[in-house]
């Protein structure tokens, strides 16, 4: 057994993965308690097993037994369903492998018999040694417990099957529990699953098949199941369908152990393939007799040593993997390392379980029962919403979304911000030096009247000035209904977060919120209306770089007339301007002068005008993002609220079903996982005693 010691190494404390918690102290004691148990084990594994008689019972069954009670109590509260694995010794076979043979040898019972399927749930098995001479045996399904003897257990667990799956030959999921205290027995629990079928005989589903194979995945799956798994000595094994199972869940076979059954029937041979091991079989062989007819289970035993002791082939195989005696004590064995190397975990996976549950369900809200705890839980829901907003839209803060960069609210609407002035900038309206002068050579020859020379008409201006801001008002719609789209999408994330768990008021602040959404884009949307309109009626600024940018410009007026009368070239540089094309000028020069300083003017007045458009917008927006969190957001919402059902604020004291469920769900699982623990905490009194 010392393959087997090696393979359920206990953990070391950089891999249990247990989370410091309120229990840590008990976790800690149930370290120790491991490290005892692998101390048991290993002086147990040391001691020699006799074969002509059945001493399966020892000093090792008081000290396995408590741990073994407690894996028990667990499997009972079903926390499997938690997610949380036990360690298990899953009984597998084909159909008429000798399973129920196998399993009555070990608890010293008669089980069901009889062609077919006879194990139609999977049945657990809890044998215990018992100092009373006379047995106990009940069954415990579907939350009671029926008493029964040895004479009557067969029958006992038929009728409790019939119950279970029906009559009839179908099978089900749902476990029988079978307890067995007897003077003698070895302290295990095992799993004995139906037998693997392949053809559906009168009375069984068509796919029989596949309904055994799914309950025989699902116990042998995890990986604190060991599989023993029991072949008869008359066939291949590699043709066995239990070995093609287990196989796919234990490649290597590590948590694997084989029962050769039927070894006086079919001996030859039998040696040769314990030895060979094309299967893979990680944790060994045993080899048994089946009892026969009505012998008795002491006489079963005997017959079963003096077999491997004197038949010409059998006597060959090594004695430490022969009769009942050896399996009981492999099982005793493997059982308890198992134990050890899973018990902190599981230890730490009901602390860490419960820890978690009970933090969701203390961030649910508590149910409602009366209007003014459903107004008192809106406020808060609707202050916890603003305040993130505020902290979200305004400040910039974005704890609350660390990793989620669309919520980095400030910093993204900076971006947008930067590529609407970037916009602006490099629209074609603000090139400058684009189609030079023409645009203002056409206004200035529809703009003469009979009136004295040298005075720039101011309906010229006018009318260039209003051309481009219609040229650009485009880009400033555009940007409102992308900024507004962008505040709708973070208003509604954090409203829908904070209301997640108040489906009375999740719809209602939903609507509301579309609603305000909408009325905040359509007053942007006025205002910059307002703003273009502004912008092309008048031509105003008291910035003195206007003045300071024209005069600039206007110095360089004579050298560029100079340079088109000259003729030298179609291109011309003008200082802080850039390149013009002056080729298509030169037939307009009477115009030349008015036209150039009727450019300037404008070059420099846009400049004003697009930081207008810029800064103003800016300022548009924060204080319309202050006016939504601070108050417009609260006010639609009670609004809307209100407005709901006619404002009968009864009808939203209800909570959604989902809610609801999720609400009993988490309760039961902590009901559950409490009881759990606190099994694992009385066994350790009893560990200590």
């Amino acid at each position: 057994m010392s393959g087997s010691s090696q393979r359920f190494n206990k953990p070391s404390n950089g891999k249990r993965g247990h989370k410091s918690s309120v229990y840590e102290e008990d976790h800690l004691s149930f370290v120790s308690a491991e490290e005892n148990l692998h101390a048991l084990v290993i002086g147990y594994e040391d001691q020699p097993t006799p074969i002509q008689s059945m001493p399966m019972m020892s000093s090792f069954n008081d000290s396995i037994r408590p741990i073994l009670d407690a894996v028990d109590q667990l499997r009972n509260l079903m926390v499997m369903k938690e997610g949380i694995q036990l360690p298990t010794i899953v009984v597998v076979g084909d159909q008429s492998s000798g399973k129920s043979s196998v399993l009555e040898s070990l608890a010293g019972i008669s089980l069901p018999r009889g062609q077919g399927i006879c194990t139609r749930v999977p049945l657990i098995m809890r044998l215990q040694h018992n100092t009373s001479l006379i047995p106990e045996i009940f069954l415990e399904f579907n939350g009671k417990t029926i008493q029964t003897d040895e004479a009557n257990v067969a029958d006992a667990i038929n009728t409790a099957t019939e119950e279970i799956a029906g009559g009839g030959k179908g099978i089900s999921d749902a476990p029988l529990t079978l307890v067995v205290k007897k003077n003698g027995l070895p302290d295990l629990t095992m799993v004995d699953l139906p037998g693997i079928t392949r053809v559906p005989v009168h009375g069984q589903p068509d796919n029989i098949y596949e309904q055994i194979a799914a309950i025989v995945m699902q116990y042998i799956q995890p990986e604190e199941s060991i599989i023993l798994n029991v072949l008869p000595a008359s066939v291949d094994f590699t043709t066995c369908e239990s070995i093609r199972m287990s196989r796919q869940v234990d490649k290597t076979g590590q948590r694997t152990l084989a029962v050769v059954t039927k070894a006086d029937k079919a001996p030859e041979g039998l040696l040769e393939k314990v030895t060979a091991d094309d299967v893979n079989i990680g944790l060994g062989y045993v080899c048994v007799r089946n009892r026969i007819g009505d012998e008795s289970y002491e006489n079963a035993r005997m017959e079963e040593a003096n077999l491997f002791a004197t038949h010409p082939l059998l006597s060959r195989i090594d004695k430490s993997i022969v009769g009942i005696p050896v399996l009981a004590k492999k099982l005793m064995h493997i059982q308890a390392t198992i134990m050890a190397r899973c018990w902190p975990e599981i230890v730490g996976k009901i602390n860490e379980k419960l820890n978690g549950n009970v933090e969701e369900l203390n961030r649910m809200p508590k149910a409602m029962s009366s209007v003014a705890e459903f107004l008192t839980a809106f406020m808060q829901v609707i202050g916890s919403a603003k305040d993130s907003l505020r902290k979200t839209l305004v400040r910039g803060e974005y704890d609350e979304y660390p990793d989620d960069r669309n919520m980095h609210c400030v910093a993204r609407v900076a971006e947008m911000f930067n590529q609407y002035s970037a916009d602006l900038l490099n629209c074609p309206g603000s090139d400058h030096t684009r189609n030079f002068l023409m645009d203002e050579i056409r206004v200035l020859e529809e703009a003469k009247a009979i009136e004295l020379p040298n005075f720039l008409p101011r309906l010229a201006f006018l009318s260039l000035l209003e051309r481009k801001v219609e040229g650009v008002s485009h880009l400033l719609f555009g940007f409102v209904e992308k900024v507004w789209a962008y505040f709708e999408n973070v208003v509604l994330s954090v409203s829908m977060r904070h209301t997640e768990n108040f489906p009375q008021v999740l719809f209602t602040t939903k609507r509301a919120c579309q609603k305000l959404m909408v009325k905040m884009r359509e007053q942007s949307v006025d205002w910059v209306s307002e703003i273009v309109q502004m912008e092309k009626l008048t031509d105003y600024t008291s910035s003195p770089d206007y003045l300071n940018e024209w005069n600039m410009l206007m110095s360089h007026r004579q050298a560029f007339i100079d340079h088109v009368q000259k003729n030298e070239s179609s291109k011309m540089k003008i200082e802080g301007f850039g390149e013009v094309e002056i080729g298509n000028l030169r037939e307009y020069q009477p115009l030349l002068s008015s036209a150039f300083d009727l450019r300037m003017r404008m070059t420099a007045y846009w400049k004003i005008v697009l930081r207008r458009l810029v800064d103003c917008m800016a300022l548009h927006l924060q204080l319309s993002v202050r006016n939504l969190v601070d108050k417009e957001l609260e006010k639609e919402t009670i609004t809307e609220l209100m407005g709901t059902n006619g404002g009968k604020l009864e009808m939203m004291l209800e909570e959604a079903p989902s809610v609801a469920a999720k609400r009993s769900r988490l309760k039961a699982s902590i009901e559950l996982l409490r009881e759990a623990r606190d099994v694992l905490s009385n066994i350790m009194d009893k560990v200590y005693a």
